[in-house]
């Protein structure tokens, strides 16, 4: 077998190629299938099989795009409920790709249709593992469609019985390739590794350790971190099927020079944006391959609100609303714009040697999740908004002194000092990367 291991670093999200005897399965794909094609094409191989271990929640897939344009089969269980033509790859389920064979092995845990794939040749076995089982950590159980409470709980108690059970006669030696890395929220501690072996996991997983089902389950729901906005929207889209990548993104005007009103998005460095840009936008950067833009977008704007994209050239549009449409967000994208230098609005550079004197003169705003902000805290007076839920909190921060925002690193409060500013009528600063000095 030839395995390719694809990245997209945004999402740590990885995808895979297997060719066997000039035929080629791609697993878990991204939105643009481009990569997928191209490794075909430069190997020779013809994509015959797309498989899907789940209906993914942070990002959409591009397997129905794949069948359309190569006649590939999809293959996932069939108690994934999808809207498009597929073939039911269930616990037990063998199927050959040249000289290798696919199994299915039923894995709930993650989602009530998971299934891990085992890949075997004379050489080899391979373990695609989805969303259950990571290096060094197994799948949130509470993405499934806006689960309830006993539902979290029936899930979280289906991976102990996945992690304690399902893999039970496979060798040590078998490659364990998940479809997340670290940095995902598909999972709390993930490892930074690519891939990992059933004997490493089995060693130095949590997950793995001789322990009851209550405490396996209390500690797979403790602390989970939130959940974007957009990750039951994009389960809705992969169980109906994406429609096509190119098609969806041409469709989609650009002016130079323009300006806009309503939801504004800004994609550019934060020192470009708060140099001038229109009144109201959010800086939601995009500005490096791995600026977390898909998530922190997915997490700002609700699924079907309608927004305009502020990007810095024409040069870029393709790029920057392909990442777009990685979360299936395109259709709400009323258009994307450059702007002129006239009538801009501005974010104020704090006065950092007065800060650090005086902080009381201040309301200090943190953007970070609650589990960080438990974790500890920067400054002692700091009032919490974590990020993903400031539009709907942002009523309650007093505007009675200037307002400093502040995360773990700078990313998250641009784009919260740009919300508030927006909202609020007082003087709004981003502490940024400063903050490292309060660590």
């Amino acid at each position: 077998m030839i395995i390719k291991q694809f990245e997209y670093k945004p999402l740590a999200h990885y995808s895979y190629a297997v060719i066997s005897d000039g035929k080629m399965a791609v697993i878990d794909p991204e939105r643009d299938p481009n990569p997928y094609y191209n490794f075909a094409k430069s190997h020779n191989a013809k994509i015959t099989k797309v498989l899907e271990t789940h209906p993914h929640a942070d990002f959409v897939s591009s397997h129905v795009q794949i069948h359309e344009e190569t006649g590939a089969t999809i293959y996932h269980s069939s108690k994934l409920k999808a809207n498009y033509p597929f073939t039911p790859f269930d616990d037990g389920d063998t199927l050959n790709l040249g000289y290798a064979e696919f199994k299915a092995i039923h894995t709930p845990g993650h989602s009530p249709d998971s299934i891990t794939i085992v890949a075997v040749d004379d050489q080899e076995t391979l373990l695609f593992t989805g969303d259950t089982l990571f290096v060094g950590d197994v799948g949130r159980p509470d993405l499934s469609d806006n689960l309830e409470k006993d539902e979290r709980q029936e899930l979280a108690e289906a991976m102990y019985h996945t992690i304690q059970e399902k893999f039970k006669g496979l060798p040590d030696n078998a490659i364990i390739y998940p479809t997340h890395g670290a940095g995902s929220l598909c999972g709390k501690s993930m490892g930074d590794a690519h891939k990992s072996t059933l004997g490493e996991e089995r060693k130095n997983n949590w997950a793995f350790k001789k322990q009851s089902k209550e405490k396996f389950v209390s500690a797979l729901l403790e602390d989970l971190p939130f959940i974007p906005s957009y990750f039951p929207f994009n389960v809705t889209i992969n169980k109906k099927g994406a429609d096509n990548l190119e098609k969806a993104i041409a469709s989609i005007p650009f002016s130079q020079k323009s300006t806009a009103s309503g939801m504004l998005v800004d994609m550019r460095d934060e020192k470009t944006f708060k140099k001038g840009h229109l009144k109201g936008s959010i800086n939601i950067q995009a500005d490096s391959d791995d600026a977390k833009f898909e998530t922190w977008l997915g997490a700002i704007v609700r699924p079907k609100e309608e927004f305009t994209l502020i990007i810095d050239g024409k040069e870029h549009m393709d790029k920057l609303v392909n990442r777009v449409a990685k979360i299936g967000y395109e259709k709400q994208l009323k258009k994307a714009i450059t702007i002129s230098e006239d009538n801009l609005a501005t974010i104020e550079q704090l006065d950092l040697k007065d800060f650090k004197k005086n902080p009381k003169n201040y309301t200090i705003v943190d953007v970070r999740n609650k589990s960080e902000v438990e974790e500890g805290k920067f400054f002692e007076h700091a009032i919490s908004h974590p990020l993903h839920e400031l539009r709907d909190t942002i009523d309650d921060i007093p505007t009675d002194k200037p307002i400093v925002v502040h995360c773990a690193g700078g990313y998250r409060s641009a784009a919260g000092s740009s919300i508030i500013a927006k909202h609020l009528d007082t003087t709004v600063f981003d502490l940024s990367d400063d903050v490292k000095d309060f660590k």
